[in-house]
């Protein structure tokens, strides 16, 4: 049984169609990458397997229950969710912000029990934030704000794991960093998917790609089945190179391509 399925999904925004026909499975143990152009759906997607948009048909399931019938504090202990360029508006200090990852679990983060400070602790340190705990998150860089997030994410332990653009503020370090915080998740049994837009990424950490474009699935399965030269010409408008350096699946983007409409 997959830990988290979009079964004949599609999804509205207002009169427009977002997405249509999506059957899609994610299994624990996997991280998935979500990818396609500007306006392809991934969002929305996330949004809806994270069960914030209502689906004009279809259904999404968690462990084979229908998420929509799973209360709000049960989904949020199954399913974290890390927004696309989420914020914190209030100075709290990083311990506090990530302890809001326990809340699901009934736990105050002035009053975590044992387990909920060392899920705390753990998440604070897999991000690379130790030393950080008493700064108020209103006073870091947009990376270390990101980072903050995805620990306070990671802080739920939840089974699933659904992340928008993860690593889209990060400098290159920080973007490995929290790749292989992600990809850990997975191995550790986790259901992880992510939505991003570098594709070389994507093939490095991705046991498995999902390419959208116009709201349908055009393609899935292991990424150097999915992201092809002539794939990413007729989606992108990109003319890439593709090679193997060391045993990593490289994309090297040349120049843009017209694209038949």
């Amino acid at each position: 049984m997959s830990a988290l399925a979009a079964e004949g999904l599609a999804v509205r925004l207002g009169r427009r169609p977002a997405l249509a026909g999506i059957d899609l499975a994610f299994a624990a143990g996997a991280l998935t990458v979500v990818v396609g152009p500007n306006g392809a759906g991934k969002t929305t997607l996330l949004r809806a397997l994270a069960g914030l948009v209502r689906p004009a048909a279809g259904r999404v399931t968690l462990r084979g229950r229908p998420l929509a019938g799973l209360s709000g504090r049960e989904r949020a202990r199954l399913v974290a969710y890390l927004p696309q360029g989420g914020g914190v508006a209030w100075p709290l200090p990083v311990a506090d912000v990530v302890a809001l990852g326990r809340l699901p679990h009934g736990e105050r983060p002035g009053a975590l029990p044992p387990d909920g400070r060392a899920a705390v602790a753990a998440a604070i340190r897999s991000v690379g934030l130790v030393g950080y705990q008493g700064r108020p998150v209103t006073e870091l860089s947009g990376g270390e704000r990101a980072r903050v997030l995805l620990a306070r994410a990671l802080a739920t332990e939840a089974p699933v794991i659904l992340a928008d653009e993860p690593v889209a503020s990060l400098d290159p370090r920080h973007q490995l960093v929290v790749l292989d915080v992600l990809r850990g998740r997975a191995a550790a049994g986790a259901a992880v998917v992510c939505v991003m837009h570098d594709l070389t990424l994507a093939a490095r950490f991705a046991d498995r790609v999902v390419l959208l474009d116009g709201g349908r699935v055009r393609a899935e399965g292991e990424p150097a089945d999915v992201l092809t030269p002539e794939r990413l010409a007729e989606t992108f408008g990109i003319e890439a190179r593709i090679a193997l350096v060391d045993a990593e699946y490289v994309i090297a983007v040349q120049r843009a391509v017209t694209i038949d409409e």
